[in-house]
């Protein structure tokens, strides 16, 4: 089973057209509303799902992954992709050039207070390894097995509140704590997930 990221077809492509726009869970909790697209600094791309969603809602979005063999997944997706949409849809080209992938550590990253030209801090750390189940998709414990538990998440989640951005949001399991016990101000809850949102000042 190899680890592949289709930005063109399947479940993304369907969720662009038929998603919900900004009232998904995921437009709230980063704030977009009439005329505001918070540019994004996603620290934990993975697949880049969260992130072309929010790219196709219309945000600019940096992906951080250190992973290699993640990023280089998510960089074939996205070339792929690209090519696709320069011969095919120039509206899928537009999604996917708000996207920027990098293949760097987010905690090197947030050390260096000038690299930080965003809006909202977006962190998605992997959970605790699950019991097997239908819900849990085979891309994702692919993935699991390759990235492993997210050791770190607590510092980083730490350095993401003290950077200078107008919020932080992360992305938890519906019951799981919050990120090192720390309450949120606001909590988007979905079925099998939620969104936890830490403001720091008002979005305009």
């Amino acid at each position: 089973m190899t680890l592949e990221v289709d930005f063109v077809s399947g479940a993304l492509a369907h969720r662009r057209k038929y998603g919900g726009g900004k009232s998904q869970l995921i437009a709230k909790a980063v704030g977009i509303k009439a005329k505001v697209f918070p540019s994004i600094l996603d620290l934990t791309a993975g697949l880049g799902k969260d992130a072309f969603v929010l790219a196709t809602l219309g945000c600019q979005v940096t992906l951080l992954e250190r992973n290699p063999v993640v990023f280089q997944a998510l960089h074939d997706g996205l070339s792929r992709a690209l090519e696709h949409a320069r011969k095919n849809d120039p509206d899928l080209l537009l999604i996917l050039q708000r996207m920027t992938l990098l293949n760097q550590d987010s905690l090197e990253f947030l050390s260096h207070p000038e690299n930080i030209r965003h809006q909202v801090i977006y962190l998605d750390p992997m959970f605790p390894e699950r019991k097997k189940s239908a819900a849990v998709k085979k891309d994702m414990v692919l993935l699991q097995t390759i990235v492993g538990e997210d050791s770190d998440s607590a510092l980083l989640f730490q350095k993401a509140l003290a950077a200078d951005v107008h919020r932080v949001v992360v992305k938890r399991p519906k019951l799981a704590e919050p990120l090192c016990n720390s309450k949120p101000s606001l909590v988007f809850q979905g079925q099998s997930s939620r969104f936890d949102v830490y403001p720091k000042k008002a979005l305009v």
